[in-house]
């Protein structure tokens, strides 16, 4: 059973939290042992979310404007059940990083078959479209991680 899981980006500012902010969102609340965060490889520690990535998700009635970024770990990476990047650059970074990481993860964008592209510093349009990719490939994710 998935009870943990791990979302991870670059920056921890962008992809990784938006996703997390709409997995929380979404997770079953009867599941009261479910955790899920996030975390950057190479994560701009202690920012917030990008004001940008906190307006897509308010736009969608939640709230990521507490977040703040952290740097993945290797514990982390060894309490998750389940690891989700958004590149396969990602995955291979991770890989190098935590072996252990191995047979745990997968992209974001599995069941679509792409990789969510990197929307910092990019226009409040291709925020929106990283957005409603992040949205659909959590979707996607809910009834393979959580049987309602």
């Amino acid at each position: 059973m998935i009870r943990k899981v791990l979302l991870v980006c670059v920056g921890n500012i962008c992809r990784s939290p938006m996703a997390e902010g709409m997995l929380k969102n979404r997770a079953p609340k009867k599941r009261s042992d479910l955790l899920i965060h996030s975390a950057g490889l190479e994560a701009l520690v202690g920012h917030s979310a990008d004001p940008q990535a906190i307006a897509q998700i308010a736009q969608r009635g939640w709230d990521i404007s507490t977040h703040l970024a952290r740097q993945i770990t290797l514990d982390m990476v060894r309490e998750a059940d389940l690891i989700l990047t958004m590149e396969k650059q990602h995955q291979q970074h991770l890989h190098s990083l935590f072996p252990i990481a191995r047979g745990k993860t997968h992209l974001l964008g599995k069941w679509h078959d792409r990789e969510i592209s990197d929307p910092y510093r990019k226009s409040p349009e291709f925020f929106a479209h990283i957005a409603d990719q992040i949205e659909q490939d959590v979707e996607a994710w809910i009834p393979r991680i959580w049987r309602h």
